[in-house]
């Protein structure tokens, strides 16, 4: 028997760290492969940890509300095996020190870590500076927001020892609102309180929505939003929908839902326009060439959360209404993994579902434009024939599409709405294909 270190593992893309919410086994409990062992929070999902070895775990190394470092260790496990026979336990390869996967993973999180922390204002570091610890998250938020060392430390943290957390940052940035005088003295602006009355109720947010709340006003802080409307005949796809549901759902297993359609007609849209499909980086855009569509899910609490179908435009119908439905249904049971939740480069929102007829969605941050779908109606509309116009009973949609104005023009903006609504009135009916 032989003690060796259990470490977390990749939680994704951009996620070098997370918060422990609470251990699912105790000290002394024995565990096998893939048994769901601790539960962690990121900026994007809460979920379980599976075990990487079988054994009996001896002693935690993180604690409920540390943070653990991906490639760190986070606990000790008793394994079988003889390390002077050669013999390994099933799972992780290591030693009672470190193993050589810990040591290349630790190495580049550090690296990453570096690279974040010394972009933060390098030329304020002095010898008497001091020596606080900020997470490589808190510090990449400073750098953003041009908050020097200085003024980092005299932000209050909420976390253990007086750790500022991400929280902590955001809601200080949010505090400072300032107005410079001609003395070039800034003074603070005082959030405004609100009136509370006896009856009233005070219901605190859940972690969930603090951070919805966060990247709401960052977005639009960030980006100056315009948003297009355009107006959609969708009775061709409603009446292609009905007539094929019962058939489509029997040979493919799945149920068809406008949803993939109209993700579908916003790939086709995004390979005629691709500079749509971009990010900002200072004064840099990065043109992305993966098109990764992140698809706006309601859950039952009433939050939103936004998985992401990777490489969107290599999926036939079929394939995007496979992965939709798959996606959708694990993210109400709360079952995504982090990576299902990054890389996405265009989003779309179905607020039709609601009832609602139009909205303007707020982008998700780094991407540059979001487009909303609102509710199929029937209406009355003038239809034009070769034999003359007459007025008829269609079904029409109105799409909201807002964009990043700093780098997405009206024109661009606006094209790209009416092709997605070209791409759904011009849907093939016929093909037998999906």
């Amino acid at each position: 028997m032989k003690i060796v270190e259990m470490t977390m593992p990749p939680m994704g893309e951009s996620i070098f760290e997370c918060t422990v919410l609470s251990w699912l086994v105790k000290e002394g409990d024995h565990v096998t492969e893939d048994d769901m062992v601790i539960e962690v929070a990121t900026d994007k999902i809460d979920t379980e940890i599976g075990s990487s070895m079988n054994g009996k775990i001896t002693k935690f190394l993180v604690k409920e509300g540390d943070v653990a470092v991906v490639g760190k260790p986070i606990c000790l496990v008793e394994v079988a095996g003889n390390a002077e026979n050669g013999q390994e336990p099933k799972g992780e390869k290591t030693n009672s020190v470190d193993t050589l996967k810990t040591t290349e993973i630790a190495k580049d999180i550090e690296e990453q870590v570096e690279l974040i922390t010394t972009s933060v204002n390098t030329d304020e570091k002095s010898t008497d500076e001091s020596q606080r610890f900020y997470s490589p998250l808190v510090l990449n938020i400073a750098n953003e927001e041009n908050i020097s060392r200085q003024v980092l430390d005299t932000v209050t943290g909420s976390g253990k020892d007086g750790r500022v957390t991400k929280n902590d940052i955001l809601g200080f940035v949010q505090n400072q609102k300032t107005v410079s005088v001609s003395t070039l003295e800034v003074i603070e602006v005082a959030k405004p309180t609100p009136s509370i009355a006896m009856s009233d109720e005070i219901i605190e947010m859940t972690r969930m929505r603090k951070v919805i709340a966060e990247r709401m006003v960052s977005s639009k802080r960030t980006a100056p939003h315009v948003t297009s409307f355009v107006e959609v005949d969708m009775t061709e796809v409603v009446e292609w929908r009905n007539k094929v549901k019962s058939s489509f759902q029997k040979k493919n297993g799945e149920k068809i839902t406008f949803t993939p359609i109209l993700i579908q007609a916003i790939v086709q849209a995004i390979q005629k326009f691709p500079m749509i499909n971009i990010q900002v980086d200072g004064d840099s855009i990065i043109k992305k060439k993966d098109i990764n569509i992140g698809m706006a899910v309601a859950l039952p609490d009433g939050n939103l959360i936004v998985p992401v179908i990777k490489n969107a435009d290599s999926y036939s119908l079929v394939g995007l209404t496979k992965k939709v439905n798959d996606l959708a249904g694990r993210a109400r049971l709360n079952q995504l993994k982090p990576d299902e939740l990054t890389g996405g480069t265009y989003t779309v929102s179905n607020i039709g579902s609601f009832g609602n007829l139009s909205g303007t969605p707020i982008i998700v941050q780094p991407q540059v434009a979001i487009m909303a779908f609102g509710v199929i109606l029937k209406k009355p509309a003038v239809v034009e024939t070769p034999a003359g116009d007459f007025i008829g009973i269609r079904h029409k949609m109105i799409i909201s599409h807002s964009y990043d104005h700093r780098v997405v023009d009206g024109s661009l903006g606006g094209l790209f709405a009416k092709e997605v609504a070209d791409n759904l009135e011009n849907f093939e009916t016929e093909k037998t294909n999906y």
